[in-house]
C-alpha cells in the first residue's frame, strides 16, 4: 500500500517511460551490493519455495517478469531478489535500435493498463553481452530467458538471419530463448505468425539451436514462441501446428493487443499495444485453447493482466505452467511477487 499511496503518485508526475528509466536506475544501483540485495529481499518478504520443473530447468517459482521490462539486461538480479523466479530480458536485436519517437508509453490508470509503441528500443546484442556473461559467471538462483527480435528495417524474408544473429551472441548465457514474432510495434512483424514465413522461420531457428548446442558443447536451449492475442482461433491452430512440427518447446501467450475493449482512460486513443487488466480474459481464453488443442503437450507461459494471486491461479488452472508479469509490477510496485507467492502458499 505504501507504494500506491506514496511512490506511485510521485512517479505518475513523470511521463511513463522516464519513470520506468528511473526505476531501472534505482534497481540497478541497489542490486550491486550485498546490502542492496538484502534490502530487495526484505521488500519481497519471506516466501515459501515452490519450484516448477519445466523445459529441463528448475524455476524457483511460477512467477516471472515478461520481456520489455529489462530490455538491456540491467536489472535481472534485482528483479530476482524481489521474488521473481525467472526474468525474460530483451527484446534484443542484432544492432542497436532507437525504437519509435517519444512519447511512446502511456498509462491508462483507470483501466489498470498501459499502451506502448516502443518498437524494440535496445542497445543491441553486443552491448548486452558483457552483462549476460557476468550473470553466467556468478551463482544464480533464477532462470534467465532472452527474447529475440529482428531489426525494424529487416524485410520479413530476411528475418531469420536477424533471429539467428542474436541467438549466436546470447546462446551460452541464456537458459531459454523466446522468439518474439508478435510485437505490434515493429511494422509487419506479426505477419511472421502466418503464411509461408512461420514454418521456415521456426525450422531455421530450431536448426541453429542444435548447431549452437554442438558448437558450445551444451544442451539445445528451450525455444519458446511469443504470440499475439489478436489471432483468430483458426490462425492460432495453424501456429500450434507449425510450432509442434518445428521442435519448439513452448508458447508464451500473449503479447500486447491492438484491439481496444471498452476503456475509461483519456489515453485510450493512443496507438500501440495494450497490456494490463483489459487483456486478462483474452489471455486466459488463449491459454485454455492451447491447452485443449494440444492436450497439455505444449507448455505455456501465461501473460496478461496479472495483478493478484487469483489472476496467477486462474492462468495456471487454464493450463499455464508459468506466469509472467509486467504491467502489474508498474501499478502494484516491488512487493507484488512476494505478496502473490505468499497468498498462493496459503
Amino acid at each position: 500500500m505504501l507504494y500506491q499511496r506514496l511512490f506511485f503518485p510521485w512517479l505518475q508526475r513523470l511521463d511513463a517511460e522516464t519513470a520506468h528509466e528511473w526505476t531501472l536506475v534505482a534497481l540497478a544501483l541497489t542490486q550491486r551490493t550485498v546490502m542492496g540485495r538484502a534490502v530487495l529481499r526484505a521488500i519481497r518478504g519471506a516466501v515459501t519455495a515452490a519450484p516448477v520443473s519445466l523445459f529441463g530447468l528448475t524455476f524457483p517459482n511460477a512467477l516471472g517478469v515478461a520481456a520489455g521490462f529489462d530490455k538491456d539486461v540491467r536489472v535481472a538480479v534485482g528483479l530476482a531478489a524481489l521474488g521473481f523466479g525467472h526474468v525474460e530480458v530483451g527484446t534484443l536485436t542484432p544492432h542497436p535500435q532507437a525504437g519509435n519517437p517519444r512519447p511512446r508509453v502511456f498509462r491508462l490508470a483507470a483501466d489498470g493498463a498501459i499502451i506502448n509503441r516502443m518498437g524494440f528500443p535496445n542497445e543491441g546484442a553486443a552491448a548486452a553481452l558483457p552483462r549476460l556473461q557476468a550473470l553466467r559467471r556468478e551463482p544464480r538462483d533464477f532462470v534467465l530467458g532472452v527474447s529475440l527480435g529482428k531489426q525494424k528495417e529487416t524485410p520479413l524474408a530476411a528475418a531469420l538471419a536477424d533471429y539467428v544473429a542474436v541467438m549466436q551472441a546470447v546462446f551460452p548465457y541464456a537458459d531459454y530463448l523466446a522468439v518474439n514474432i508478435s510485437s505490434p510495434n515493429t511494422p509487419g512483424l506479426r505477419e511472421l505468425q502466418g503464411g509461408n514465413y512461420l514454418g521456415e522461420l521456426l525450422a531455421g531457428i530450431s536448426h541453429e539451436n542444435h548447431l549452437l548446442a554442438a558448437q558450445h558443447r551444451l544442451s539445445p536451449r528451450p525455444l519458446l514462441v511469443k504470440i499475439a492475442p489478436d489471432l483468430t482461433w483458426a490462425e492460432l491452430d495453424e501456429i500450434l501446428s507449425a510450432v509442434q512440427a518445428a521442435d519448439i518447446s513452448g508458447i508464451i501467450a500473449a503479447n500486447t493487443t491492438v484491439s481496444r475493449p471498452p476503456l475509461r482512460s483519456p489515453q485510450q486513443g493512443e496507438s500501440g499495444g495494450l497490456s494490463g487488466e483489459p487483456l486478462r480474459q483474452r489471455a486466459l481464453a488463449i491459454v485454455a485453447h492451447i491447452q485443449q488443442q494440444t492436450g497439455g503437450r505444449l507448455p505455456i507461459i501465461g501473460v496478461g493482466g496479472v495483478r493478484t494471486a487469483a489472476d496467477v491461479q486462474a492462468l495456471l488452472a487454464a493450463g499455464a505452467s508459468l506466469v509472467q508479469i509486467y504491467t502489474g509490477l508498474v501499478y502494484e510496485g516491488p512487493r507484488i511477487a512476494g505478496r502473490i507467492l505468499r497468498q498462493m502458499a496459503g
